[in-house]
């Protein structure tokens, strides 16, 4: 049975987005549902993959399916692709699985040439719409299919208008577009080296081999790198019958959202443009008016693009972004999908929802990405504020950013590398910005509205953005933009506001934000609904509260280390390391005794009960201690000015103990458990400030569950040593006290060897933490720093590697080692408990491994605390979803 590469939009069967596109799939449900959709067909995601296999070739199955789908598409609208008395005119338009708004290829009108083009004249009776629409399939052509520069066609333009005294588009007569037209045809003829192709079967087959090399082209990359879009996916190809909204003043086009994606309240949002085409809202090249504007200028046709969003918002359970269009006054759907929506939006939505009846709870949990919630606690501009606001455009994404002005996405990408913080402003943004965006802390545009590119690229990144700045007059090549009188040089620091959409020269104080209400409530369905626990890595009283107060059920991992950096507590710390004997050493350690018990004391207060795991000393004793180069210049400087003092000596004897301690491969050097196997008297000193500190909040009322990890354990011996020697204190410290001390010991999964002899390390062991910053760097033999630098970003753009290790869990090979731990683990000790503390335990992909593996928790840093609850809601949720799909029949 031959492979089957096209559908039509009314194919009886529903065919999925992984075959049809995102775009592809809803324009047929769309057309399913009788809304008033153009006629048309998809080619799918694996006509794609097959170009690209063939070496960028469409196949002769694919081109055969795609003229017996045109033909069909012929029959149902009548008109014939090419034909000079009823033609055909069509858009050919990208659609990927997941939404990648912008970053591909669009071609409208096409099978315009020079003989249709008088046919459409001659039948709209409007010669200057039909003029209007072949230059700009020209110009499309040209920029999307033969890889030309558009501002050849734009600059062109652009003279044009000026030198003919015309402010804009719709001034132009049929007349000066046939002059544009020839211009035109010669400005492709003498950049590609070919003439413009008047074949309309030509222009369809090429335009559809572009759609497809743009699923690769540099911002589309980019883009699936940052959203984690997987590279084998392809895009699909609508071909789609051409409506028109640039037919006159009752015709337009628009963007609609179901609901505000800014703020999430329940209205109709967007904006439209009279006597245009799709492209000129999107792509932000003219500024257009509010959708309530239409609702006074077309009340009928508002009224019904009102009932066809809530009908479609009801069918997908979601926000809806929808492209319509108008032709003499009929209205049209191109295009619905999930709207992108701000985090604060999203929340609202989702509960919204619920309590207007249209979705479940648990329906409600899943319409939230938990990357998106770290937007929620982010900070935003000081309402006490007393600056001046320079100007104002429209509020386009929400967030605050304080940044040097930039006018060129390259420089922003190249001085956000250097550590500064840069506001990209332009006049507007194309899809070719895109990494200026990413690098920007905001974007600022003089045109274009809430749904231009800026802005449905920025809100989708969580990034401030501003719109439509019209009284911004930018001058990109002096590099400087005016309001008024006042002039910004790029350079000058600017503060913006995306909530408000207003501007300010200066830098403006930022405050911590709040958690709402309708937040809170999302986030306790999480927590009913959930059954993995979430912790938070934190490792001062300051952090622990926050974390609490962001929903924490505990500490996975205090790092004690943290307390040792202290600036005052480092001459006491620098002072045990360099001891020379072991009295020496107590003597330091004394002093750091009653430091390290203040430090237990005020977490255990903190927490009140909740369960905690201390980490003992962890990394090695180098990194407490000076600099070798800077010795070097210290003793240098001191040799030739004082080359008799005392501080000199110091230097020198300081020098050669950091000589003595330093390390060819420090990660895997005298660190964690081996440094109280060495010297177990630092282990004993913090055993007994954690017991000390137990017993003195135990004896104030307050519960304290401390849970004791011996890091770093390759083999069962040394855990059972450094166990022996915890056993001991906390008998000595209970019994002085006369008290029992209830606590855990265990240890941290960190090495190969560790999570293959779990079973005899979990004799030994109440419970394991998997370190999977350490696990994953001694699973690939990477040094992080070193990798990192040096080559992991190339194997990740050259694809010999999918992600960063470091970031997204290697589940097939680090999460080897952990269903291994886990499982060898709990054949020795049932009662094991086992949790993940490295950086993977707030991303939402390896809460979901944690959950899938039996793991008890998962610990993230206190501001990825909700959306890691979040996160281990839809992985119980994903879980069921997928047993009941087992359990039903067919």
């Amino acid at each position: 049975m031959e492979q089957k590469f096209v559908f039509m939009f009314d194919h009886e069967k529903a065919v999925g987005k992984e075959m049809l596109g995102g775009k592809g799939a809803n324009l047929a449900e769309m057309t399913r549902l009788g809304l008033p959709v153009p006629y048309g067909f998809t080619v799918t995601t694996e006509a794609c993959n097959a170009y690209y296999e063939a070496g960028e070739q469409l196949s002769e199955a694919a081109t055969l399916q795609i003229k017996k789908s045109l033909k069909k598409l012929e029959e149902r609208t009548g008109k014939t692709l090419g034909d000079t008395n009823n033609p055909l005119l069509v858009s050919v338009r990208s659609g990927a699985v997941h939404s990648m708004p912008g970053m591909m290829d669009t071609v409208l009108n096409l099978g315009m040439n020079d003989e249709t083009v008088k046919a459409i004249a001659d039948l709209t009776h409007n010669p200057r719409f039909a003029y209007d629409s072949y230059r700009r399939f020209i110009q499309m052509f040209g920029d999307v299919v033969l890889g030309l520069d558009n501002s050849l066609y734009e600059n062109y333009l652009e003279n044009y208008r000026t030198s003919s005294g015309y402010t804009s588009d719709v001034q132009m007569t049929a007349g000066d577009w046939k002059e544009i037209i020839e211009a035109y045809k010669k400005i492709t003829t003498e950049a590609a080296g070919r003439t413009f192709p008047q074949d309309p079967y030509e222009q369809l087959f090429l335009s559809i081999s572009a759609v497809f090399d743009s699923w690769n082209n540099k911002r589309a990359l980019l883009y699936r790198r940052l959203h984690d879009i997987p590279g084998h996916l392809g895009t699909a190809v609508n071909v789609q019958s051409m409506v028109f909204g640039n037919m006159g003043n009752d015709s337009g086009t628009g963007v609609a959202f179901t609901r505000n994606p800014s703020t999430g309240e329940s209205e109709l949002y967007g904006e439209y443009l009279i006597n245009a085409q799709g492209e000129d809202v999107v792509a932000g090249i003219r500024t257009p008016q509010p959708i309530n504007e239409l609702k006074r200028e077309m009340p009928d046709l508002y009224s019904e693009l009102m009932k066809m969003c809530n009908l479609l918002e009801n069918h997908y359970k979601n926000m809806q972004d929808i492209e319509f269009t108008i032709e003499n006054g009929k209205l049209f759907f191109l295009q619905t999908r999930n709207g992108k929506r701000t985090a604060q939006s999203a929340v609202r939505i989702a509960v919204d929802m619920v309590n207007e009846g249209i979705m479940s709870e648990e329906e409600a949990l899943l319409l939230v990405d938990p990357d998106q919630l770290s937007q929620l606690l982010h900070k935003h501009i000081d309402p006490e504020h007393t600056s001046q606001k320079l100007v104002s455009g429209l509020p386009a994404s929400p967030g605050a950013a304080t940044g040097e002005v930039v006018f060129d996405a390259d420089r922003a990408e190249l001085l956000s590398n250097e550590g500064r913080n840069v506001i990209l402003v332009r006049p507007e943004t194309t899809p070719e910005d895109i990494h200026g965006i990413v690098a920007a802390k905001a974007t600022v545009t003089s045109r274009g509205g809430m749904t231009s590119h800026a802005a449905v690229v920025a809100r989708g990144m969580g990034k401030a953005c501003i719109c439509g700045c019209g009284s911004i007059n930018i001058d990109l090549e002096s590099g400087r933009f005016t309001v008024a009188d006042t002039i910004v040089e790029e350079g000058d620091v600017i503060t913006v506001d995306g909530a408000s959409g207003d501007i300010y020269l200066g830098e403006i104080a930022t405050i911590e934000p709040e958690i709402s209400e309708v937040f809170r409530q999302l986030l306790g369905w999480a927590d009913n609904t959930s059954t993995l626990g979430v912790r938070t890595n934190a490792d001062t009283p300051e952090d622990v509260r926050k974390a609490v107060e962001l929903g924490a059920e505990g500490v996975g991992l205090c790092r004690t280390e943290h307390m040792f950096m202290d600036p005052e507590r480092l001459p006491a710390v620098q002072k045990m390391i360099l001891a020379e004997s072991k009295e020496e050493r107590n003597k330091a350690l004394n002093k750091l005794l009653p430091m390290q018990q203040q430090d237990f004391e005020r977490i255990f207060e903190t927490l009140r009960g909740r369960p905690v795991t201390i980490r003992l000393l962890d990394p090695p004793l180098h990194e407490f201690l000076p600099n070798v180069e800077e010795l070097l210049v210290d003793i240098t400087r001191l040799e030739l000015t004082e080359p008799e003092s005392v501080e000199l000596g110091r230097k020198q004897k300081l020098l050669r103990s950091v000589r003595l301690l330093e390390e060819s491969n420090p990660m895997l050097g005298l660190r964690g458990c081996r440094l109280g196997m060495v010297h177990p008297e630092i282990y004993e000193m913090q055993i007994t400030a954690l017991f000390q500190a137990m017993t003195g909040v135990l004896n104030k009322g307050i519960d304290v569950n401390p849970e004791i990890m011996i890091p770093l354990v390759s083999h069962v011996a040394e855990l059972r040593e450094m166990s022996g020697l915890v056993h001991k204190v906390a008998k000595e410290i209970g019994g002085r006290n006369g008290i029992s001390l209830n606590y855990l010991t265990g240890t941290m999964i960190e090495t190969p060897r560790a999570a293959l002899t779990a079973d005899e390390i979990a004799s030994e062991s109440d419970f394991f933490s998997f370190g999977t910053n350490d696990l994953t760097q001694t699973t690939f033999g990477f040094s992080r720093d070193d990798a990192e630098g040096k080559f992991l970003q190339y194997y990740i753009e050259n694809g010999t590697l999918p992600d960063n290790p470091f970031m997204k869990l290697d589940q097939e090979g680090v999460g080897k080692l952990v269903e291994s731990g886990v499982t060898l683990g709990k054949q020795t000790n049932p009662q094991l408990k086992t949790g993940i503390c490295g950086e993977h335990g707030g991303d939402k992909d390896a809460i979901r491994f944690c959950f899938d593996q039996g793991l008890d928790y998962v610990s993230c840093s206190p501001f990825r605390v909700p959306a890691a609850r979040l996160a281990a809601a839809q992985s119980a949720l994903g879980s069921r979803q997928e047993r009941k799909s087992v359990l039903q029949p067919g």
